[in-house]
């Protein structure tokens, strides 16, 4: 399991990576908001990975990076662009599959983008922070809870043969962050 000082470094190179990325390939981009900097919020272990929050200017995203050499080179087989899924606790989360220079290959998943609605980088670190809670509260996962009524509803017996809820593409990360989480045709929206 990763020691405690990793999570500086790779936090810290998260921060660098995409502070080039702004100075390199944003500057004059016009969806950036001018109050916010590269920062990462929080970064912890998930499932023997590593797991962060990062603020740009353009974005805020979930960061998944291999904590591992085997996970670097298991993840060489990911396609760049594609999509892979995540459980976490408030449920199944895409994330798609990059690479950059000094980061190698990783996994992010979109809370926001653009960010021009924050006023500032405390309330980009307070939303990243919030949507990161929310991640890990059972509660939010309907697939789980669907499972778990149908199971309730038949004694258990049939758990397995029932099919989760897919998440809906437009499904949004705002109704996640903020619980306003509506229901329509079976789909998170």
């Amino acid at each position: 399991m990763p020691e405690a000082h990793e999570n500086e470094e790779i936090s810290g190179r998260l921060a660098a990576v995409f502070s080039k990325i702004q100075a390199e390939r944003m500057d004059g981009v016009p969806i950036l908001n001018p109050r916010l900097v590269v920062e990462v919020v929080d970064t912890r272990t998930w499932n023997g990975h590593w797991l962060s929050v990062l603020v740009t200017p353009w974005f805020i995203n979930l960061m998944l990076l291999p904590a591992t050499a085997e996970q670097e080179e298991a993840w060489q087989s990911l396609g760049l662009g594609g999509s892979a899924v995540h459980r976490f606790p408030a449920g199944r989360f895409d994330f798609i599959v990059a690479e950059e220079t000094g980061l190698g290959r990783y996994q992010m998943c979109s809370l926001f983008s653009p960010v021009l609605e924050f006023e500032d980088q405390e309330a980009a670190r307070v939303a990243g922070r919030a949507a990161l809670e929310a991640l890990f509260d059972a509660d939010l996962d309907e697939d789980r809870a669907k499972t778990d009524a149908a199971a309730e509803a038949d004694g258990g017996e049939n758990a397995d043969t029932v099919q989760p809820v897919r998440l809906d593409s437009s499904v949004s990360r705002r109704g996640l962050l903020t619980g306003k989480v509506a229901r329509e045709k079976g789909a998170v929206r």
